[in-house]
């Protein structure tokens, strides 16, 4: 089978500043898509793949192209916020993630390995361990795989954790304690990140209410932790009143129309890109609710996939993603010294760190 051809690769409209941008696609076995590289300033891109049909989409090829964008742009903010020697990139496989035939996924795996180390992947959305395994048949520069295959496993895992921390920051933030002891929490989704996370809050007393649309996911939730409240339907959670409402699963939940109804203090989740477009922060903040950018908060799971990368162990990621309480308090204490969003200020942290790079010269690739 032949590696698929690049067919098309810049310029691109409406985002500033990519290194690069690849659009593939092998006809002969359905293969199309779409890896964007935001920065290498600061080492080598690295960012997770997504598989999805988009289905929702009047025209799946350019949403799938803009997912690429915003997501690997975010990566770039996440990576230097988390202090990783990593810029920023992203894939996306436009597929049914239901069927993930093998030559799909080793075709991704090749054009990976085109560029030459500039991108290192990982899961994200509708991709496996498995299939990070399979990925990594055909690429070097794969990781979330698994044990068996030199890998640390389903990055969800300190995904959470690092969002669990970011929680705890915006508590300490908001009330003047970390403790989360009976604070309403409403957890949006209880996946690879969103199930993680509900033990983490368990464990510490909050009073929790779980929303997920997939009765096994609830089921485990019930099995694990009986006292938690339970719903399939997320949607009805979002205007009620949370001390924390907690996004971990697909994005853009959080519009401008919707802000005017919330009636939660703090939002911090795991979902990529929660908010419906960057200016529904300021909405939150003139409304007097605290925003966790995702980016600073659900940094586990790339800590964990740069580790793998260097063959690094679970325990020495997590000790890294348990600094994410202190920079959220950083990134919080300087938006109100600044008279910023969390957003922006956090952005602003991140393009500094960055700019130092870009200053410094070109960054080390991993060979």
């Amino acid at each position: 089978m032949s590696t698929p051809t690049t067919v098309w690769q810049g310029p691109w409209d409406g985002f500033d500043g990519h290194e690069q941008v690849i659009v593939a696609e092998d006809a002969a076995i359905g293969f199309r898509a779409v890896i964007a590289i935001h920065s290498t300033s600061l080492g080598p891109a690295l960012g997770g793949t997504r598989m999805s049909t988009y289905a929702g989409s009047e025209t799946p090829q350019t949403a799938a192209y803009q997912d690429a964008l915003r997501l690997s742009r975010a990566m770039s903010y996440k990576n230097a916020l988390a202090g990783l020697d990593h810029g920023g990139g992203k894939g996306v496989i436009l597929a049914d993630p239901a069927t993930k035939p093998l030559q799909v996924l080793h075709a991704y795996g090749r054009l990976v390995s085109e560029l030459g180390g500039r991108y290192i992947t990982a899961a994200d959305v509708g991709m496996s361990v498995a299939d990070m395994d399979a990925v990594g048949e055909t690429c070097r520069w794969t990781t979330g795989m698994s044990a068996a295959r030199g890998g640390l496993g389903d990055t969800g895992i300190l995904t959470a954790v690092g969002v669990w921390q970011g929680i705890r920051a915006c508590a300490k933030a908001t009330w003047g304690s970390a403790d989360l002891t009976d604070r309403r929490i409403a957890v949006l989704g209880a996946g690879k990140v969103g199930g993680r996370l509900v033990s983490h809050l368990a464990a510490e007393g909050a009073a929790l209410t779980v929303a997920d649309p997939d009765p096994a996911a609830l089921d485990r939730i019930r099995q694990a932790h009986p006292p938690v409240r339970l719903t399939d339907d997320p949607f009805a959670l979002l205007d009620q009143e949370w001390d924390v409402l907690s996004p971990n699963a697909l994005g853009g939940v959080i519009s401008a129309d919707l802000v005017p109804r919330l009636r939660s203090r703090v939002i911090c989740g795991g979902a990529n890109n929660p908010l419906s477009g960057p200016e529904v922060a300021s909405d939150l903040a003139a409304a007097g609710i605290l925003f966790a950018p995702d980016f600073m908060v659900n940094c586990g799971g790339v800590i964990q996939a740069a580790e793998e990368a260097i063959s690094g162990d679970l325990e020495q990621g997590r000790a890294k993603v348990m600094g994410v309480f202190q920079t959220t308090l950083e990134v919080l204490d300087r938006a109100r010294s600044s008279g910023v969003t969390p957003l922006a200020a956090a952005q602003a942290q991140a393009q500094e760190r960055m700019r130092t790079a870009r200053l410094a010269g070109p960054a080390e690739q991993v060979p």
